[in-house]
């Protein structure tokens, strides 16, 4: 029998349009043959299965399952988790599910709060060879001292939400007169914002896949951005230069391999997920990991798997059954 598969995306966050994006992407490319396919879109308290026809079915919260046209009760085997931001990456999607029993792709719930937390995710790190920026957090109501962070940090600095993707709300700042605004706009993302220094270089990413079946160490990804940095434009209405493989020497591309594999397990991470870094003087520096990567035509993860000779119904294929077998 035919396992039935919640393809969940939507979310309460910035990343709305994106994730809508790319759970339609992943619903179209799960192999239909193996798998009854059900697209769920969440926005804030409404929980509801997208049917054809514009018929959409609320789920019930109490056992994750609903009601069909036909009046048949549908028992849900398994979530794709396809949201950016809240609820679907920062860990309380997956404890609802978890209290349910009811497996999904992406890591645990304190896996996904953590790395969902940019601040933890680089204390978790620090005491490996984990290269990273320096850098100051400030949490809301904190008194702030725009020339003590540039003695600190120097400049041009970064300011962004600690908790957030997309790069909604990042701000690179060239002048000490700019740091309340770009505090500001962070803010109105997170209640906590990262300051960190710039450290100048090529911008790297690389998925990783660990299945019990197989490890996929995906090609490294170049972003060449047009604009100061790989903003939302740059992301998402192709304002930059997306080249894969990266032009870089095979010894390099190991070293990033070893360092991705090394991160993904040290964190404790299950499914894909993507981590970003920037290459200084030879130097890997660590930027941040996201673990429900995009999925859409424009994302890195899909076009690194091109690259490497793996379809999506495969490597969905793949995940998917990674997951049902942890049940």
């Amino acid at each position: 029998m035919k396992k039935n598969i919640a393809v969940v995306y939507g979310g309460n966050s910035s990343e709305f349009a994106v994730s809508v994006n790319s759970g339609r992407q992943v619903a179209a490319n799960i192999d239909s043959t193996r798998y009854n396919v059900y697209e769920v879109l969440l926005m804030g308290n409404s929980w509801a299965v997208q049917l054809p026809g514009n018929t959409t079915i609320e789920i019930d919260k109490s056992d994750f399952s609903f009601v069909s046209p036909q009046s048949e009760k549908v028992n849900l085997d398994a979530a794709f988790i396809v949201i950016h931001g809240t609820p679907g990456e920062n860990g309380l999607l997956q404890s609802y599910l978890t209290m349910l029993d009811i497996p999904y792709t992406s890591s645990n719930a304190f896996v996904s709060t953590l790395t969902f937390n940019k601040y933890a995710t680089k204390c978790f790190l620090r005491d490996t060879d984990v290269k990273m920026a320096k850098d100051v957090y400030i949490s809301k109501g904190d008194k702030i001292e725009p020339e003590e962070l540039v003695r600190q940090l120097g400049l041009p600095m970064f300011i962004k939400p600690n908790a957030s993707g997309s790069s909604f709300g990042v701000s690179k700042v060239k002048d000490v007169k700019e740091i309340k605004k770009a505090l500001e706009i962070a803010f109105s993302e997170s209640d906590a914002v990262l300051v960190e220094e710039y450290i100048s270089g090529r911008e790297l990413q690389q998925g990783v896949f660990k299945a019990a079946q197989e490890s996929i160490d995906l090609p490294v990804t170049e972003i060449i951005p047009e604009n100061e940095f790989f903003d939302y434009e740059a992301k998402y209405m192709g304002k930059s230069q997306e080249i894969t493989p990266a032009d870089i020497p095979d010894e390099l591309a190991e070293r990033l391999t070893r360092l991705s594999s090394l991160i993904y397990g040290r964190l404790g991470c299950k499914g894909i997920v993507r981590i970003d870094y920037i290459l200084h003087n030879d130097e890997i520096y660590f930027l941040e990991i996201n673990t429900v990567p995009g999925m859409s035509e424009q994302s890195i993860v899909p076009q690194q798997l091109q690259i490497a000779g793996r379809s999506l119904p495969e490597t969905f294929t793949l995940l998917l059954e990674d997951t049902l077998a942890r049940r």
